[in-house]
């Protein structure tokens, strides 16, 4: 199942489930946003050079399972990921058309773990993420 990547003098496996948030946890992933905001990261991994494994978002937060080759570090990877996404969700979004920095979208961290020989596990994880949460609300476990 796991496939070893290759560039010129290296082969690799190098997989992360990394979690990210919007700016002070509001619930702002929904409607056209929660729709696109997997065809923007899409578009932005591929870019940069990294596959787009799993994904998923929430209201309040996105769970993406990423394959990031050696030559990139992790924090420049997200620091990426949230910095154009955050542009892009501006511009189209909220249609903002000032070409200036400092729009802010993400909150400042991000929680990330390797995935390592887990990752049909982490995989499934992500995908019932959403029944899982409303499972737990039901039974009013959230606080726990």
């Amino acid at each position: 199942m796991r496939e070893w990547q290759s560039q010129s003098h290296v082969r690799w496996y190098c997989k992360y489930h990394v979690v990210f948030v919007p700016k002070y946890r509001k619930r702002s992933l929904y409607g056209w946003l929660r729709r696109n905001i997997g065809k923007v990261l899409r578009e932005l991994c591929r870019q940069h050079g990294v596959e787009l494994v799993e994904g998923h978002a929430m209201g309040d937060h996105v769970h993406l399972c990423l394959s990031i080759p050696p030559k990139f570090s992790v924090a420049n990877t997200v620091g990426f990921l949230k910095g154009k996404s955050a542009i892009r969700i501006h511009r189209e979004y909220l249609k903002r058309k000032r070409q200036f920095t400092g729009f802010h979208f993400w909150a400042r961290g991000y929680c990330v773990s390797t995935i390592g020989l887990e990752e049909r596990v982490i995989r499934e994880y992500i995908r019932n993420q959403e029944a899982e949460e409303q499972r737990q609300e039901s039974l009013g476990l959230e606080g726990l």
